[in-house]
């Protein structure tokens, strides 16, 4: 049975049984702070199982990709080794909120595994919670135990502990006991020689969980206890390329259909076989897994970068690349080319793949070099360091920097040091990474209070498009604490007019103030779980009463001009630029927008120029503000919506028009485009291959932008003695400028001739060596010419020339070629001791090599010391 038809079962199955086919959710997550990636079937349907939001229905069925990369669940370290872990997967799932529970649930997956997909019953197994006699002091789930023993022999009910078979949303929230399906597939020999029942969860790679029926019963609180939830769920999450690997009768995941044309593409492009050499195994296993992950995760909106979600993609894919060095040999970009094979495998189940294929392929493409240069100049930067060390043991904090700084991972550290009869001090990088790690830890752990509700039943309604101001009520709130921000309280408002940080837009500031006239300011307003929460430093006083809020308007009307000149210069770019022009993202501040899109190229000036008066005839054009609250999402994009890149969007969606220029959109705008008064682009630069940012105001920031330009125009005109054409006297002046430095480098050039000639005289014999050490009157491109010139004039040199320039010491040190060999002299090793003594340091190659430092007084200390290095 095919990948595609197993799908396919599993959800016509549910549909069956009135559930509602959802498509799976974007991976990168933009509304809760908790997680930055889906890490499991449950983590879109938070929200209701929290009760913050209702579900379109009680029953729900997908096919939801999840990536485990990070966090508590992070499965990286084993992609590779073992047969079964993934960072990218997809889990199959049904879900009841409030609906059927346990009777229907174990029913239900009995029957699609036996009956549908035909296992055989005598090769599964299925775990039963325990209980526990910690504070929980939980019984055995009874209930589930009985409901098992109508379908499967009850010696083939096993009893879970906690770890095993209760699961837990995170430290707080929904949680209950599970049931977990097992399947064995070993040999019938293997059987015989050990039980299976002793094997399951136990890390066997065939007798493995397939299926995990979660009870959703309890909700943890703050304080660790447990209380009953109002209704009960069910979340149940199959692992769809491990029920594959059964049903298809392999003994490995990567034996599937999921994997197996992305591993012969591998063998075709390296010219290496699968299934010959475990080393080699094991990368091809990393890369064909880890280009799943890279390229779903590009096409749900997540672009490879150096912080958060965007440095985990970059991790995952820079793991690949380095396993194609180390073990495939390949020293170039290839992992881009199996995103054709990815995308013919899975392009009709997630058609997004298919939409962004090319500009995955180029963002992984240039990553893939720029990671590659970085190996490069690590091999370089790790020479350096086993030339320069006395001992066989290389420092570990000397490696972690080769990561930290560099990139340079410390496995392929480990690897070239074995092999060149080195080792690394491997506590000394333990201890420099978890310090590094304590102090990220330290500077995101948020820790949180469990809400206190004050008003029950109430709407938690935005109606910040209308007004902003309101007399609301507080729902909730809790207090939060971080290291960053030190006590904070969250806030959530039975209304509010405070947009929350979404779709690009910043969250919106301003106060609270209550029947006395006490003010709490509103700092920040986020969207977490469909709750809008307003950040404060302190509690109101009479957090009972009805308070008055007001958004800090000047600050949103800024906001809104911003945001409105996005949607103006994505139509622009379309239109000067070609349809080809998609949004990557966006960030729309009060000072400031700036905007993400696919283009293969730097724009010109004139395209800029062309852009720039597209938009702003668009707000001279005063267009009016057309706005559709509710509107079918199908309906949106057949009047020719645009949508953005990587956002989740409902059945009904708002759009937003001014003019020929129409989006879904959640944010706020201006009612006219005269409002926003100028568009103007600051800066224009590239964000990865095929995509482009542009940095742009509007508003009184342009005003001050040609303030400060109107400013700087008249003193530069005033120091130019008010010419009356500054652009040419300013050309005049660089022109003059340019000749007197070509007159100058003659002086100095000439200057330094005359300097080795009186210096040739001074050259001593020092054991076979002809040696000169001294301090001259030239800076350091002087010295540069100086040295290389007496090598070409004088064979064995070693000469080490001192200089003062400007108050700061310069040594450069020079030797002959053969000497580098034949006397061991290292030029770079010698100045960077020698460059102690001018309290400063530096480097080169072997040959020739430079030190800066701050002491000039140290300069005659240094050059005695250069000719003990004869001795």
């Amino acid at each position: 049975m095919k990948s595609q038809e197993i799908r396919t079962k599993f959800l016509n199955f549910f549909e069956g049984k009135q559930h509602l086919i959802v498509p799976s959710a974007p991976m990168v997550l933009k509304n809760d702070p908790t997680l930055m990636f889906v890490n499991s079937g449950m983590a879109p349907f938070k929200e209701y199982f929290l009760g913050n939001a209702e579900p379109k229905k009680n029953r729900i069925a997908d096919s939801q990709k999840c990536l485990r990369v990070s966090g508590k669940h992070n499965d990286l370290e084993e992609v590779g080794y073992d047969t079964y872990h993934h960072t990218l997967f997809e889990m199959l799932g049904n879900w009841s909120f409030g609906d059927y529970f346990k009777k229907e649930a174990i029913a239900w997956a009995w029957e699609l595994l036996t009956e549908v997909y035909g296992i055989d019953k005598d090769i599964l197994y299925v775990t039963v919670f325990e209980g526990s006699d910690d504070a929980d002091n939980l019984k055995m789930d009874q209930e589930a135990y009985d409901l098992w023993k109508e379908f499967i022999p009850e010696d083939r009910i096993l009893m879970g502990n906690k770890k095993d078979n209760f699961w837990e949303m995170g430290d707080q929230g929904p949680c209950g006991p599970c049931s977990e399906i097992h399947v064995d597939i070993r040999s019938a020999e293997e059987k015989a020689k050990v039980d299976g029942k002793s094997l399951v969860n136990m890390d066997h790679p065939q007798v493995v969980e397939i299926w995990n029926l979660v009870f959703m019963q309890y909700n943890r609180k703050a304080n660790k206890s447990l209380e009953a939830l109002p209704n009960k769920h069910i979340d149940t999450g199959m692992g769809f390329e491990r029920l594959c690997m059964v049903l298809q009768g392999v003994q490995s995941n990567y034996d599937t259909d999921v994997f197996t044309p992305i591993i012969r593409e591998i063998e075709a492009i390296t010219n290496k076989d699968y299934g010959e050499d475990e080393k080699v195994d094991v990368a091809i296993r990393v890369i064909s897994d880890h280009v799943r992950a890279v390229a779903f995760s590009i096409a749900d909106g997540q672009l490879p970068s150096n912080n958060g979600a965007g440095y985990v993609i970059r991790r995952i894919l820079r793991r690949a690349v380095r396993y194609g060095f180390t073990f495939l040999d390949k020293k170039e970009p290839f992992i881009y080319r199996l995103v054709d094979t990815l995308n013919k495998k899975m392009g009709q189940a997630f058609p997004e793949l298919k939409a962004q294929k090319q500009l995955i392929e180029n963002v992984i493409k240039e990553e893939e070099s720029s990671f590659l240069r970085t190996l490069d100049q690590g091999l370089v930067l790790l020479d350096k360091i086993i030339r320069g060390s006395k001992t066989k043991e290389i420092s570990g904090a000397k490696v972690f920097e080769l990561k930290d700084t560099y990139g340079f991972p410390e496995d392929l550290t480990d690897l070239i040091l074995r092999e060149k009869g080195y080792t690394y001090n491997s506590e000394e990088f333990k201890n420099a990474l978890k310090e590094q790690q304590d102090r990220g830890r330290e500077a995101s752990e948020l820790k949180s209070d469990d809400w206190t509700i004050l008003h029950h039943d109430e709407v938690e309604e935005f109606i910040g498009y209308d007004t902003l101001e309101a007399h609301v009520k507080i729902t909730r709130y809790r207090k939060v604490t971080s290291k960053k921000d030190g006590e904070m309280y969250q806030l959530v408002f039975n209304v509010t007019p405070f947009y929350p940080e979404g779709g690009g837009q910043v969250g919106d500031k301003g106060y609270i103030e209550d029947k006395h006239g006490d003010v709490v300011y509103v700092l920040d307003t986020k969207k977490e779980n469909n709750l809008i929460i307003h950040f404060t430093k302190n509690l109101p006083k009479l957090k009972d009463d009805v308070l008055k809020v007001a958004v800090d308007a000047k600050q949103r009307h800024r906001t809104e001009c911003n945001h409105t000149a996005t949607h103006l210069l994505h139509h622009a770019l379309r239109e000067v630029l070609g349809d080809h022009v998609e949004q990557k993202g966006s960030a729309v501040h009060s000072k400031y927008l700036r905007f993400d899109f696919s283009h293969f190229s730097k724009l010109t000036v004139e395209e800029l120029r062309d852009v720039e008066n597209f938009v702003n005839a668009r707000i001279d054009g005063k267009l009016q503000l057309e706005e559709n609250r509710s509107v079918p999402k199908e309906q949106a994009i057949a009047d020719g919506a645009m949508s953005l890149f990587g956002e989740k969007y409902g059945d009904n969606v708002r759009t937003i028009r001014f003019g020929q220029s129409i989006e879904l959109c959640g944010g706020t705008h201006v009612k006219n485009t005269s409002d926003i008064w100028h568009f103007k682009i600051t800066a224009e630069s590239a964000v990865a291959s095929g995509i482009r940012r542009i940095e742009a105001i509007t508003m009184d920031a342009v005003k001050d932008f040609y303030f400060e330009n109107n400013r700087a125009y008249f003193e530069m005109k005033d120091l130019l003695n008010n010419a009356k054409e500054p652009v040419k006297a300013l050309q005049n002046l660089q022109a003059e400028n340019l000749d007197l430095k070509k007159q100058i480098e003659q002086l100095l050039k000439d200057k330094a001739k005359n300097v080795k000639s009186d210096l040739k005289n001074e050259i001593t014999n020092v054991n076979g060596v002809n040696f000169i050490a001294k301090k001259v009157d030239l800076d350091a491109s002087g010295i540069k010419d100086l040295c290389f010139e007496l090598g070409g004039e004088v064979d064995n040199l070693f000469a080490i020339f001192g200089s003062d320039v400007n108050g700061k010491a310069i040594l450069s040190c020079y030797v002959s070629k053969n000497l580098v060999s034949e006397k061991d002299l290292n030029a770079g090793t010698i100045v960077r001791e020698l460059g102690k003594h001018i309290q400063g340091g530096g480097g080169g190659q072997p040959f020739f090599a430079t030190a800066g430092g701050k002491n000039p007084d140290g300069i005659d200390a240094a050059l005695n010391a250069a000719k003990a290095y004869l001795k």
